[in-house]
């Protein structure tokens, strides 16, 4: 085991900035509101995003169902937790009997009127459909309806895809953290 930093930053928005119009869901997908029930669901969806990527080295708990679940709960339960800035998306194509539910995000109030969002994730046979800038979006929005005037997130510096996304959603970098976290070498 030895001890690696990882770079990531911190993006911010004004939620002033924030379109009017959502992004459009591609067919057979569907956004599914909070539901204390969906915990199971958000935990699962998380553990497919991220138990075999990066975040999983930067936060062990990505690595495994009990520590995504156990995450998932935590979130659920801080104070400040948004419902409205919560949300799984499910794809569901005719004929099949049930839906794959393929992509989650979280969000947390953080007081004087700064929201956090958690974790967004989409399982990576649904991405590069638009999904993760839809979830960011209906998040984003859940945190204006609650008052909230700007967002952040931190997102590890070497995922260039979702930077690329939230700067095009109209986050900017405002500091740059570096994380130590054990890594196991082979």
């Amino acid at each position: 085991m030895g001890v690696t930093y990882f770079k990531r930053y911190r993006m911010e928005i004004d939620l002033s900035l924030l379109p009017v119009t959502p992004p459009q869901l591609p067919a057979d997908y569907a956004l599914l509101a909070w539901s204390e029930k969906l915990i199971p669901l958000h935990a699962e969806v998380k553990f497919r995003c991220f138990s075999d990527e990066m975040d999983a080295s930067v936060f062990p708990c990505l690595g495994t169902k009990a520590g995504c679940r156990r995450l998932m709960t935590e979130i659920a339960d801080r104070n400040g937790f948004l419902p409205t800035a919560t949300w799984l998306i499910q794809y569901w194509p005719a004929g099949s009997r049930r839906p794959d539910v393929c992509a989650t995000i979280q969000g947390v109030c953080e007081g004087e009127g700064i929201g956090a969002i958690q974790n967004v994730g989409v399982i990576p046979e649904h991405r590069g459909r638009g999904l993760g800038a839809a979830l960011v979006w209906y998040s984003l929005n859940g945190f204006r309806l609650a008052g909230q005037k700007k967002v952040f997130l931190e997102v590890t510096a070497q995922n260039t895809g979702a930077v690329r996304l939230y700067q095009r959603l109209g986050f900017r970098k405002v500091k740059t953290v570096y994380k130590a976290s054990e890594v196991a070498y082979a």
